[in-house]
């Protein structure tokens, strides 16, 4: 391998392009949001753009949380081989490609209208600066889905010009999805955590992140069911929101002992929960 092949390769895995379970889990609300947005029938340009505006936001979320986290992750098992920790990127370098990725999808959101373009302004802050919440409260995880949900309110400005109260509480309802799969997800660093000092909902909810978690995956399905009643959906809809309830129940089997490996996996099992609520959406529509 080349030196010049060797450096994309490790900006490459600094964005996690190999690893694409965060741009699906990211991918799947931005689809229901441009669907209900569209009624059924989204643009194809504004679909275009935000599948690409999902991918690179969300690799540049990952080398900018990389970034915010160097001095961190050689610490954690789970983060320490990463390019910047394992000393294969350097910070700077780190920058430039959060710049170049940030930058381009900026120049797809140029294609959109005025709303979407001011809006896109608001996502990228949250997107760049969830990375140091961590540091400051307990609910990092909570930040990262006002962040991660950010492109549903992008999704209606962009197809109607205008955000209803639907867009709104779907916007809640992913926000609130996000909590749960990265409280999930930070349950495998919860004793690395508490060693370096990082803060996290896991650690918050302390024993009782079952009960928490569990409570939340009731609102959220509720919030989805409100969404369904408000667009008048078909019976499709509502059987993917019963499959997400039963993603939902497994979930929290897997968590139920702690195990790190299974809370892993119950994060993970998070796509498919993102996957049929949209095919009931899909088929709903059709």
């Amino acid at each position: 391998m080349t030196k010049f092949s060797d450096r994309l390769h490790q900006y490459w895995l600094l964005a996690r392009f190999d690893k694409p379970i965060g741009i699906l889990i990211l991918l799947w609300p931005t689809l229901w949001a441009l669907w209900i947005a569209g009624n059924g029938k989204p643009d194809l340009l504004v679909l275009t753009v935000f599948v690409l505006g999902v991918v690179l936001m969300r690799a540049a979320g990952c080398v900018i949380n990389d970034y915010a986290d160097k001095d961190f992750d050689p610490h954690v098992d789970r983060c320490k081989l990463r390019p910047i920790a394992a000393g294969k990127v350097s910070p700077k370098e780190a920058l430039i490609v959060f710049a170049v990725l940030c930058l381009t999808a900026f120049a797809l959101v140029l294609l959109m209208n005025w709303y979407t373009i001011g809006l896109s302004f608001i996502g990228a802050f949250l997107a760049a600066s969830y990375p140091f919440m961590k540091r400051f409260t307990h609910l990092p995880q909570a930040y990262l889905g006002a962040a991660f949900g950010f492109a549903v309110p992008m999704s209606f400005a962009a197809q109607t010009n205008q955000i209803p109260l639907v867009g709104w509480i779907l916007y809640l309802a992913v926000l609130l999805w996000a909590l749960v799969y990265d409280t999930m997800y930070a349950m495998v660093d919860i004793e690395d955590d508490l060693k370096i000092g990082v803060k996290s909902t896991a650690i918050l909810f302390g024993r009782r992140v079952r009960e928490i978690t569990a409570s939340l995956q009731v609102i959220i399905l509720a919030l989805l069911i409100s969404v369904g009643m408000l667009q008048q959906l078909h019976w499709p809809y509502y059987l993917g929101l019963a499959a997400a309830a039963g993603f939902s129940v497994y979930q929290q089997k897997l968590i139920f002992h702690f195990h790190k490996p299974d809370c892993f996996k119950a994060f993970l099992n998070n796509n498919w929960f993102g996957l049929v609520v949209f095919v009931g959406l899909l088929a709903a529509y059709l």
